[in-house]
Order: C-alpha cells, then structure tokens, then sequence
C-alpha cells in the first residue's frame, strides 16, 4: 500500500520544486531601459539659465517660484535687461533671501 502514495507524492514534489524553479527564474524580467529623449527642459543635473528660462521653466524648477513670481521675473528681464548676478534676483518683487537662498545652487547668469 505504501508504494500507492509513494511514487504520486514524489511526483508531486518534483513537479512542484520544478514550477517554483520556473517561476523564480520568471519573476525576474530582464529591463530594458527606454531611449533618452532629448528636450528642452533642464535636466536635474543642470542649471536654470536666468536670462533664457521662460516662466513655465522658472516655475517648475525652483522652489518656492508660483506662476505670478516667475511671471514677475520674466517682466524684470525685460524690462531691465538680462540679469548680471543671481543676486540681482533680490530686485524682483516677491523674491526674498530665503527664496534665493533656496534656489542659488539651482541658477546660473549666462
């Protein structure tokens, strides 16, 4: 009676180790990483250029920058000419110390 149960449970654990072996080998896929698309935006690694960023560029780069402060910035650039220091930024209204404190590593004047 023994030889009954004994071939089919041995079965069982082969079949059964050998769908684990497949599903581990299975589970991990091998990634492909997607082509870099070239844009226009600044990547992390580079810098806002203060006198080419349009507002949208402004706003969502820098902290604490909502739509109205880069706006504020850009009517500066126009109206006063191209920024010569980051500093300057202090003249728009609505940018303070702590704004450009924040936001110093993240500028350049170009």
């Amino acid at each position: 009676m023994r030889k009954g149960y004994f071939y089919p449970l041995i079965f069982a654990l082969l079949a059964n180790a050998s769908i684990a072996a497949n599903a581990t080998a299975a589970g991990k896929p091998e990634v492909a990483t997607p082509p870099v698309a070239q844009s226009s935006q600044p990547s992390q690694d580079s810098k806002v250029r203060l006198n080419e960023a349009d507002a949208a560029t402004l706003q969502r780069e820098l902290t604490g920058i909502g739509k109205a402060k880069a706006e504020a910035i850009v009517a500066y650039r126009e109206s006063n000419g191209a920024f010569s220091s980051v500093d300057e930024l202090l003249e728009v209204k609505g940018i303070g110390k702590a704004i450009l404190d924040k936001n110093r590593d993240k500028l350049e004047v170009n």
